[in-house]
């Protein structure tokens, strides 16, 4: 992709992020952000975008919370 092409795939992701963070990750309220960040981005960059908000998020409950493992890991 070009670098006009990148900056409007990046604008829709931080769009659509914003609007799921507005929302509390409620995909339903964003659904219009969501098409327009598909259409401006190669799919393979959606799929990697998406899994990078998963980690993120992931991240920042651990940085909050800590971690927390099962009582009963490894327990049989």
């Amino acid at each position: 992709p070009t670098m006009e092409e990148r900056k409007a795939c990046w604008g829709a992701r931080d769009e659509f992020w914003q609007c799921l963070d507005r929302h509390g990750d409620d995909a339903a309220k964003c659904e219009k952000l969501r098409r327009a960040f598909e259409s401006r981005c190669p799919q393979q960059w959606v799929k990697h975008f998406d899994k990078r908000r998963d980690f993120l998020k992931y991240k920042k409950k651990l940085e909050t919370e800590g971690f927390h493992p099962y009582e009963t890991a490894g327990k049989s």
